[in-house]
């Protein structure tokens, strides 16, 4: 029989719940289901939680935060973000407050990514742009701001991404 981590440690549900969040911080739904993983039952896992929060050590507003700025700083968009929060267990309010609290530029960082992808290089055709697109598109921009961000580039012979 095969030993799970956190019964063979010896360590309770809370030591390692705060070893986990050590080293990052973790949303209540991720840090539950790593807790699971360990073998701590899910009363018990769920109680750790709650106390955590009560302690102001485990924040889903600070999970959402943090994780929304090293996205941006990747060079993701907004909707490649929401959709990475949600999937944390992050509710839409708060989710909302991560991204108004970004103030980024989402045309201006999808011309960066965009100089990033494909140097100076500009595709003029329209199969160069439907891959342009394609791309910001996969990184997380709405398609308002692909769409300006690629007729920019294919239009104006003086347009200088990044």
């Amino acid at each position: 029989m095969m030993m799970r981590r956190g019964h063979a440690s010896g360590r309770s549900g809370g030591e390692d719940a705060l070893a986990l969040l050590a080293r990052r911080e973790h949303s209540a739904q991720e840090l539950n289901a790593k807790l699971a993983r360990r073998g701590h039952a899910k009363s018990q896992a769920e109680a750790v939680i709650e106390e955590l929060r009560e302690r102001g050590l485990q924040s889903d507003e600070r999970f959402a935060q943090a994780l929304a700025r090293r996205r941006a700083a990747q060079g993701y968009g907004p909707l490649r973000i929401r959709a990475e929060l949600k999937a944390h267990g992050i509710d839409a309010a708060e989710v909302g407050r991560a991204l108004a609290a970004l103030e980024v530029d989402w045309a201006e960082q999808a011309a960066a990514q965009l100089c990033r992808h494909s140097g100076s290089r500009t595709s003029r055709d329209a199969a160069g742009r439907a891959r342009n697109a394609a791309f910001l598109l996969r990184r997380g921009f709405d398609a308002a701001t692909v769409r300006a961000v690629t007729r920019a580039t294919s239009s104006d012979d003086d347009f200088e991404l990044g």
